[in-house]
């Protein structure tokens, strides 16, 4: 740590892009590793819950003053967007989806920043260079999502794709909804509440989907466990607290670079880990999808709009 402080500025901006890159663009794997014994919703719950009480107990120890009702009703609301609709769709979707491809239908959520922001925010409508960025996104998902497997069929799972695209508008919603209600004014402790409701959601829909009936502790594997253990810890507290240093260190818009190099690294990693298939397409698609997202974050007020995704959610990949 002492040697890490006497770096300078850039360099340590440098390794803090490395490690957001690195670790959110892992968490797609990590959460198709830790689901292939847990179930989602659950796995989910326990995930939030656990990094929750543990960034708010380090919050209260650091002086921070209790939430009011006001922002734990606020925090329920936010919650339910990010983590529940957002997050949980996404660990749901990738019992069929590749983590890969689910990656890349997430990178669509700065596409409906620039929506919301224009139709229900009624902002300033997008530049040509966004407008061109809104249409690639578009087709980049449609052609990623419209490939054939065997016989004919989509070589995906359209009900999961569907969801994936829920969750992404429900993340992008969420995000733009947060900045309107009370919330903490601590980063931490505005992430902490919304990691414990979205937690409690999380295992509530668990529990109405009926997957304790289905969850067996004893059958959870080593990788399941190192993978939940690895979201918590890394995913959810490290990942957190680099970024919201790098906000206030970095530019903007080079922080907001992570939006379209963690969709690659996903793909890389499900590919070399878990044999995921790339296909010709897929690369193609791939290489679009993020074009578009470079069209649209690059614009500083796109960007603006765009950090937040991680900050009250950087969660998704989440």
């Amino acid at each position: 740590m002492a040697y890490f402080m006497r770096l300078s500025t850039s360099t340590k901006i440098a390794i803090g892009l490395g490690v957001i890159y690195i670790i959110w663009g892992s968490t797609y794997l990590g959460i198709r590793l830790a689901i292939d014994t847990i179930p989602p919703f659950i796995m989910s719950g326990i995930r939030f819950l656990t990094a929750g009480l543990l960034l708010y107990a380090w919050s209260r120890y650091r002086g921070i003053a209790k939430p009011t009702a006001r922002q734990w009703r606020s925090s329920w609301i936010v919650g339910g967007l990010l983590l529940l609709m957002g997050n949980g769709g996404l660990a749901w979707a990738e019992q069929s989806v590749p983590s890969g491809i689910a990656a890349l239908i997430i990178a669509s959520i700065p596409i409906w920043f620039v929506m919301l922001d224009w139709l229900w925010q009624k902002n300033r409508k997008p530049t040509p260079r966004v407008m061109t960025g809104l249409l690639l996104g578009v087709a980049g998902i449609l052609l990623l999502t419209q490939q054939t497997g065997h016989e004919g069929q989509h070589a995906f799972d359209m009900v999961a794709v569907i969801v994936l695209l829920i969750a992404a508008f429900a993340w992008a919603f969420g995000s733009v909804y947060a900045k309107t209600v009370d919330l903490p004014k601590s980063a931490i402790m505005s992430i902490s509440l919304q990691m414990l409701t979205g937690g409690v959601l999380l295992v509530a829909a668990g529990t109405i989907s009926g997957e304790w009936a289905r969850f067996d502790i004893n059958e959870v594997t080593l990788v399941s466990a190192g993978a939940l253990a690895y979201l918590i810890t890394f995913g959810a507290m490290i990942g957190f607290s680099c970024y919201f240093w790098l906000l206030k260190a970095a530019p903007a818009e080079i922080v907001a670079t992570y939006a379209y190099v963690n969709p690659v690294v996903a793909v890389f990693l499900g590919w070399m880990v878990l044999s995921e298939p790339v296909t010709s397409q897929t690369l193609f698609a791939s290489a679009v999808i993020i074009v578009a997202v470079f069209l649209i974050t690059s614009r500083k007020q796109a960007v603006k709009q765009a950090a937040p995704v991680r900050t009250s959610n950087s969660t998704v990949g989440r």
